[in-house]
């Protein structure tokens, strides 16, 4: 009898790790994001055809980012996004002071926020005295040839990181 007890002991134990097993498998699997929102991560940006001072503005997820091409007259900055002898604002195109959507002016060269007076220059970086507390972020990317893609790390973004200029 003994024998038996022990082996329906056995059977029941097995059947409840394999329960066990099979539950936490499945509250893994609901923790991943979906295929669709893993593909909405990554937005493609050809930047061969980009005009210098005019401000392209793409949506990558669900936010603002402001691409500028920037002119041989713009201040160079370590925040410039550099592909072949070109030079790229690039930054996530809201205003760290109320997440304001800033207005780029192209006769001053610079970001405007209307709503509270705050302004950045053309590498996103806050102007002394107003009130953004820090520069506009500067979103995950990597360069490929003249193709930005945004929401993978690349070495371009990973030194800024490093040099703490992506806020």
């Amino acid at each position: 009898m003994s024998s038996r007890r022990d082996f329906m002991g056995m059977a029941l134990g097995g059947f409840t790790a394999l329960g066990g097993i099979g539950a936490l498998y499945a509250m893994k699997k609901s923790w991943d994001p979906l295929p669709s929102v893993k593909a909405a991560g990554f937005t493609k940006i050809d930047l061969s055809s980009m005009v210098e001072n005019k401000l392209a503005v793409e949506k990558w997820r669900g936010k603002p980012i402001f691409i500028l091409k920037k002119t041989a007259d713009m201040k160079k900055d370590d925040r410039d996004l550099i592909v072949g002898s070109d030079r790229y604002h690039l930054s996530i195109g809201l205003c760290t002071h109320l997440g304001c959507i800033p207005a780029y002016k192209p006769d001053d060269k610079k970001f405007l926020c209307a709503c509270h007076g705050g302004e950045f220059d053309t590498a996103g970086n806050n102007l002394p005295g107003l009130p953004p507390p820090s520069p506009l972020e500067i979103p995950p990317f990597k360069l490929e040839g003249t193709t930005l893609v945004l929401g993978e790390t690349g070495p371009e973004y990973q030194k800024m990181f490093d040099a703490g200029i992506t806020v």
